[in-house]
């Protein structure tokens, strides 16, 4: 967070007032895989490694943390030294990408289209519908970034008991995603045992990145959309959004939701 000046206007009132107010930073993370630049990440300047780590995990290019000699954090350039038998010029030509530059802004210029197909996950995971709500309803309240500058996104990873293992907050909700999935990963968390809870929409590439880590359910405080339908449908995720006060949309598999 930075502090900057900003002119209050309470139009009710007639009044304007000059105030120092808190705002959310966008800084680029430099993300290098052994020697090669991968990613340019424009992200909230926290939890760079675990950012760095979740990246590379969700979007398949790693399969495992096993697979990282070291991580090793430089201002803002995240250097990642791979194992020996790590086929990595393979790996991102199978995975289509190199060299990217990751905008925060959500969206895209066409549809999302996943570039190999997913893995089915066949899980046992069920979890009560009061332990999802009461889950997904704290996010806000947990989450100091958006308490103090409303300008992020927050993301959470439960356990089905409702006890939180990771949270993470960024100005971009994939960004967020990463960062949560880069701090279980580190701890070693069992993401089959485990749901992901986030604020933002449910979109193909956020729910891709839950399939890829292997996690079974998302709830979200928005909505769904065609193509996060689609990918958690192809995948046996359950999809669930407008996790809101007593209520919540299930989209697919209703049947791990206990009620």
């Amino acid at each position: 967070m930075m502090k900057t000046e900003v002119v209050k206007i309470d139009v009710s009132t007639g009044t304007a007032q000059k105030v120092t107010d808190f705002v959310a930073e966008e800084k680029p993370l430099y993300l290098f895989l052994n020697r090669v630049l991968y990613a340019t990440i424009f992200c909230s300047p926290t939890n760079l490694k675990e950012l760095a780590i979740g990246h590379v995990l969700s979007e398949g290019v790693l399969k495992s943390v096993a697979e990282i000699e070291e991580a090793r954090l430089e201002k803002r350039t995240c250097r990642m030294r791979l194992r020996s038998d790590v086929a990595l010029e393979k790996r991102l030509k199978l995975a289509e990408q190199s060299s990217r530059v990751i905008f925060s802004a959500c969206g895209s210029h066409e549809p999302f289209t996943p570039s190999y197909r997913l893995r089915k996950i066949d899980s046992t995971f069920r979890i009560k519908a009061e332990t999802l709500l009461n889950c997904v309803a704290n996010l806000n309240h947990i989450a100091e970034i958006f308490r103090k500058t409303g300008g992020t996104h927050v993301a959470a990873i439960y356990g089905n008991d409702g006890k939180i293992l990771a949270l993470a907050e960024d100005v971009g909700r994939h960004n967020a995603v990463d960062k949560v999935i880069g701090k279980c990963a580190l701890k070693h968390v069992d993401f089959e045992r485990s749901f992901l809870a986030l604020s933002g929409r449910l979109t193909g590439d956020i729910v891709m990145k839950a399939a890829r880590a292997h996690i079974s359910l998302i709830g979200s405080l928005s909505a769904a959309i065609d193509s996060g339908i689609k990918i958690a449908k192809d995948a046996n995720v359950t999809l669930v959004g407008f996790v809101r006060g007593r209520r919540m949309n299930v989209y697919c598999f209703a049947e791990r939701i206990l009620s």
